[in-house]
């Protein structure tokens, strides 16, 4: 009885100092896990004044204090984006002639467990990865890193490498319309492919991002010199610390939402009545006087994120009691070419779809729309749990 009430006392105790040190002037981007890849990219900037220095060293301090216990760098030590995210970190120590621990460990967990990791996701990798990987075996050979893969992997490389030469081949540098663009990957394409400063710069954003990828500026700032590109990787690094996140900026709603969520989820909402409802209420107030029925982007990550924010925005309305109408996530229904680009890409929708499937939990009588909705999101997420078996302990297959 006395260990039950120290535990509800130190729960307690956590609670108060989470509302009197963090929320009050709370940061969406301290919630949002850093990207090693991105992380990475950024600690290979030189210094302007000293070239044998990196520019960012909180971002090289983060790279080498980040490594996990297996050797490698990411938040799934079985997934594809760890093996990039490893080789990247893995040069951008390498290049300041630090870590040779790091390095070690780093490159025995690729050719170790590469091919596992690659068999897994055997012929359907996604399209980012045939572009990285690659280039990340590229530039760790450039650098003089000595990279040795079984060979009985030789296929699955030369069939990524293969892969990656079609999209090069068959694709414009910056006009596909539904997927993030070539020059968004410019830190990983090959030297080969001719990419000019003048297409770098024509195509910065307006903060002085490449497609407000840190990865990707961080190239494009080492290519050109350009001063907003420095200016945007400086304010990345000064908002988020020493680990950036995937992009930025972020959409802070999304953040806050995916905080109210995870609150519940770990049975402590109870804790934070009055914070969840001053996020919801700000939510609901931009849902009802912003029109959000007109998506107009198709590009993959725009649906994406738009669909994981407006179904998950749904649900958590509607169990907080307001009057939301299911258009405000059902909009893809009434979009063959989303609906198509789902079916075509279903791998990459899997978190929007799992949450679509979860909104459609709180189905009134008679809306069709979100019935439709349930339906087709089962169906997609079906289809992934047969394509990818280690989704499977997940509970997909049991909806």
């Amino acid at each position: 009885m006395q260990m039950g009430l120290s535990k509800v006392s130190n729960i307690e105790a956590l609670v108060k100092q989470i509302k009197e040190e963090i929320l009050p002037d709370i940061d969406p981007y301290s919630f949002v896990s850093a990207s090693a890849y991105d992380t990475a990219w950024l600690a290979m900037v030189p210094a302007d004044s000293d070239q044998t220095c990196p520019m960012f060293k909180e971002c090289l301090e983060w790279v080498v204090n980040n490594q996990t216990k297996e050797g490698c760098w990411g938040k799934c030590v079985d997934a594809i984006d760890t093996l990039s995210a490893t080789l990247a970190c893995v040069i951008a120590i390498h290049m300041w002639s630090i870590g040779a621990n790091n390095i070690k460990r780093g490159l025995d967990f690729v050719q170790e467990n590469a091919e596992k990791i690659l068999r897994k996701t055997e012929d359907h990798f996604p399209r980012w990865f045939t572009i990285i990987f690659p280039g990340m075996i590229e530039l760790a050979r450039k650098v003089g890193i000595q990279l040795a893969f079984p060979s009985q992997l030789n296929a699955f490389l030369l069939d990524i490498f293969h892969k990656r030469q079609l999209l090069l081949d068959t694709e414009e540098l910056i006009s596909n319309q539904y997927y993030p663009p070539l020059l968004s990957y410019l830190e990983a394409l090959p030297p080969s492919y001719d990419v000019s400063e003048r297409d770098i710069t024509m195509n910065l954003n307006g903060d002085g991002s490449l497609f407000q990828s840190p990865a990707a500026t961080a190239s494009a700032f080492m290519a050109t010199g350009n001063e907003r590109s420095l200016s945007y990787l400086q304010t990345v690094v000064g908002r988020c610390g020493n680990g950036v996140p995937p992009t930025f900026p972020m959409d802070e709603e999304l953040i806050r939402l995916c905080l109210v969520n995870q609150l519940q989820r770990l049975g402590l909402a109870n804790h934070f009545t009055h914070e969840i409802e001053e996020i919801l209420v700000q939510i609901y107030r931009n849902y009802k006087t912003l029109e959000w029925l007109d998506k107009a982007s198709n590009n993959i990550v725009d649906v994406g994120i738009q669909l994981h924010k407006d179904s998950l925005a749904f649900r958590l309305l509607r169990m907080h009691g307001y009057s939301i109408s299911p258009r405000h996530f059902c909009w893809f229904l009434n979009n063959q070419e989303v609906r198509a680009q789902i079916e075509e890409n279903q791998g990459y929708f899997t978190i929007s779809m799992l949450n679509v499937y979860r909104a459609t939990d709180l189905m009134f009588p008679g809306e069709n729309e979100v019935e439709e909705a349930r339906s087709f999101s089962r169906k997609v997420l079906e289809k992934i749990t047969l394509k990818d078996s280690s989704l499977a302990s997940t509970g997909l297959n049991k909806m």
